[in-house]
């Protein structure tokens, strides 16, 4: 077991483990740690506690110390910096005539690197374009290029529901999401229907899942026959909040009307014996 504090650097980004070295930290503390690519203003988000030595990435960093005046002026200007270098940044690659967007820019504490978020359709040459930038920073130049899921989790925007993004604002990971989630919840397969602003499959697909795979236990599938005391009949429908199933059975009998009955899942688990 080790003793760790999870810090975070973005408001919805990523939460990382640091060994807290002793020092008295509590959530929402404003943090400098040591990370790799160097050292890094961050706020904790998770209290001091002792977790698994497998849950951790070892060589496990150290915080430095907790956050001073001097630090927080020297974040509040990065961050001035960093809106700065975004506009030189866009008159360069109009200047190149790069088919790239810039999305983001980022200093690290220390000023030891810009990095430069953008997406692109392809590949970009984009040499002459960090020559320029390394000159006018003198420092070293990143450019990373990011996913469609990236962008909307660093610009953000209003989701289908009318709410801010989950990604931007609280998710700090993204999730496999798969069409056949979609289908487990009898949703729309529309891509309108269930693609967010970024084009991709919704993050909350994945929320209520489990909760869905979990309800359909033990209830046949619509569109299935199964055999019952009353003969064989076909599954019309399926609710699985009430846990029902509707059933119909097809009369051989000319001037007879179809039956169509409800089944609780219990029910349905007697009459298939």
């Amino acid at each position: 077991m080790s003793l760790v504090v999870g810090v975070r650097f973005k408001k919805a980004g990523k939460i990382y483990y640091f060994d807290p070295k002793g020092l008295d930290i509590k959530p929402d503390d404003p943090v400098i740690v040591e990370t790799s690519r160097g050292l890094e203003y961050g706020k904790a988000v998770i209290p001091i506690r002792e977790i698994d030595d497998s849950d951790i990435i070892q060589p496990l960093k150290k915080v430095i110390r907790k956050s001073t005046p001097d630090d927080d002026l020297k974040n509040t200007e990065n961050q001035y910096k960093q809106k700065e270098a975004f506009g030189i940044c866009q008159e360069k690659i109009k200047k190149h005539r790069l088919e790239m967007k810039l999305i983001d820019v980022e200093y690290t504490f220390d000023n030891n690197k810009i990095i430069f978020y953008f997406t692109a359709d392809g590949r970009i040459d984009f040499r002459e374009l960090v020559k320029d930038l390394a000159g006018i920073f003198r420092t070293r130049i990143e450019l990373r290029q990011i996913g469609v899921r990236d962008e909307a989790k660093i610009v953000n925007g209003i989701g289908q529901c009318g709410l801010p993004l989950c990604c931007a604002n609280w998710l700090g990971d993204f999730q496999p999401v798969s069409i056949k989630m979609a289908k487990d919840q009898n949703l729309s397969l529309s891509p309108t229907k269930i693609s967010g602003i970024c084009g991709r499959l919704m993050c909350c697909l994945k929320y209520e899942h489990e909760t869905y795979v979990e309800l359909k236990k033990g209830l046949p599938e619509k569109g299935k026959f199964i055999n019952t005391k009353k003969g064989k009949g076909k599954v019309i429908d399926v609710d699985i909040f009430s846990q029902r199933v509707q059933i119909l059975y097809v009369s051989d009998q000319d001037n007879v009307d179809n039956e169509v009955v409800w089944y609780s899942k219990d029910e349905i688990k007697k009459i298939r014996k």
